[in-house]
């Protein structure tokens, strides 16, 4: 079993994000022995990001998978590296650099943004590293919780999640009482992949407001399968999700985050729904901390309950929020 599951991610074609001032003018978005730092890049009006699917392969890099969205299945995607980039307010970003290739030849170029640029705006090239990239790219992946969260406790009492201590039980889906193995705590600019989703109280019958990173997974059991996922259960990202209205991303400022880390990938409650913890894989553990992982730490990959994913195209419905709601109490 390959030990990261397929994986979606939101990208631009490089061709969306040209130099419109610089030495390489013209140019497309490349890979960072091509990159020239000052020029100055223009996002496309008409540019779309899509979700580029990918699996793991049998080296360092990635397979396109064959359900993606751009991209060609089968072909080989490596990390390039970050690149850093200011407006013109002076305002920082950071984006991924991922490269296709075939054969022996770069297919094309992805351009992964951290944090949302605008058409409006010009972005110059002020930083490219390789360093730092397996990090960042991992940091998207690992799922958190906002500051606040009520987790249920396997005594059925109610935490908030900085509350909690290594070595607390907490009640899972699928185990029973589970004890903490790591705790993780950190404050991100809430932009972006980072921007915390926000499901309103009562939205799929969560008693208060919860506050996920956008990658989150949350479990649902449908008692009638309208969703029309072949299956009455699902795992579905809260980006998928957003509608608005009763499920919105908050952006700007800061946000804590909480990650929770036990021997097996969890579904935990939070808020008095199923959502899942920590995922540790090829890609997660690049953004751990050591003590995080070492030690007897199972294979999370091989949790059966991943294969109850459900891709974006399945979840791309305005009514999707309302839909899940009443197949869980149907």
């Amino acid at each position: 079993m390959p030990d990261v599951a397929r994986t979606s991610i939101s990208v631009y074609a490089s061709a969306a994000f040209v130099v419109s001032d610089g030495v390489a003018e013209g140019d497309a978005v490349s890979f960072m022995d091509e990159l020239v730092l000052d020029d100055v890049y223009q996002l496309s009006e008409t540019a779309r990001r899509r979700a580029l699917t990918y699996e793991k392969g049998d080296g360092s890099g990635f397979v396109v998978a064959d359900d993606t969205e751009i991209g060609t299945p089968g072909n080989l995607l490596f990390l390039d590296c970050t690149i850093t980039l200011m407006g013109r307010d002076g305002t920082t970003y950071e984006a991924l650099i991922l490269v296709e290739v075939e054969g022996e030849e770069a297919a094309e170029i992805y351009l992964m943004p951290l944090a949302a640029l605008s058409p409006d705006d010009a972005y110059q090239l002020v930083g490219a590293d390789r360093d730092t990239a397996a990090a960042k790219f991992g940091e998207v992946a690992c799922v958190r919780f906002a500051r606040g969260t009520h987790i249920t406790l396997a005594s059925g009492a109610q935490v908030p999640i900085e509350e909690l201590q290594i070595g607390d039980r907490v009640l899972t889906r699928d185990a029973g009482p589970q004890a903490i193995r790591w705790i993780g705590e950190t404050t991100l600019r809430a932009v972006g992949d980072f921007a915390p989703v926000v499901i309103t109280e009562g939205a799929l019958f969560n008693t208060r407001d919860l506050l996920l990173s956008p990658d989150h997974r949350l479990f649902i059991y449908q008692r009638e399968d309208r969703l029309g996922a072949g299956r009455p259960e699902v795992l579905v990202k809260v980006r998928h999700l957003i509608n608005g209205a009763t499920v919105y991303q908050r952006d700007g400022g800061f946000v804590d985050y909480y990650q929770l880390l036990f021997d097996d990938h969890q579904i935990i409650y939070a808020e008095g729904i199923a959502a899942e913890t920590l995922l540790v894989d090829s890609r997660t553990r690049a953004a751990l901390p050591a003590d995080a992982t070492q030690g007897d730490l199972r294979d999370h990959a091989a949790a059966p309950h991943h294969a109850f994913e459900v891709a974006e195209s399945l979840a791309n419905r305005p009514d999707v929020v309302s839909l899940l709601k009443h197949a869980s109490s149907s």
